[in-house]
């Protein structure tokens, strides 16, 4: 079983942003940028290009809105998305606040938030995506 399938039975605690029947978003535990999102479908397919039609659609445009909301909450030219697939077994896409193209490097150190900001950012972004898109 992975760490995200561990995070969607609730066996593991994450920051959630938003969540659907079929994907769920919560902050990553080591953020590149303070705001740094990943969202997952909540099966638990590896490859990305293994998902179904209808789960590359439902990903893609889950995925739209939360970038919606946390351009909204997030100081920063724009929000990046990239898809590595190497971390974890687990289709996952990284949603990156940008002012800079080395905003999204992976090879630079991440950054350490506390629980109380973890907690604020992820509830700023919750709440605007609750008023976005209910």
């Amino acid at each position: 079983m992975t760490l995200f399938e561990k995070i969607v039975l609730g066996e593991i605690p994450a920051y959630k942003i938003a969540e659907t029947d079929n994907c769920l978003a919560f902050l990553d535990a080591f953020p590149l940028k303070e705001g740094h999102v990943l969202v997952i479908p909540k099966k638990p397919i590896n490859y990305i290009f293994d998902l179904n039609d209808d789960m590359t659609i439902s990903l893609h445009l889950f995925t739209k809105k939360v970038a919606q909301a946390m351009k909204e909450v997030i100081d920063c030219n724009r929000i990046g998305m990239a898809v590595i697939g190497l971390e974890v077994p687990h289709t996952h896409i990284h949603l990156v606040p940008l002012d800079q193209i080395d905003d999204i490097n992976f090879s630079k150190p991440k950054i350490k938030l506390s629980d109380e900001r973890m907690q604020e950012i992820a509830g700023s972004i919750q709440r605007v995506f609750t008023s976005l898109h209910s």
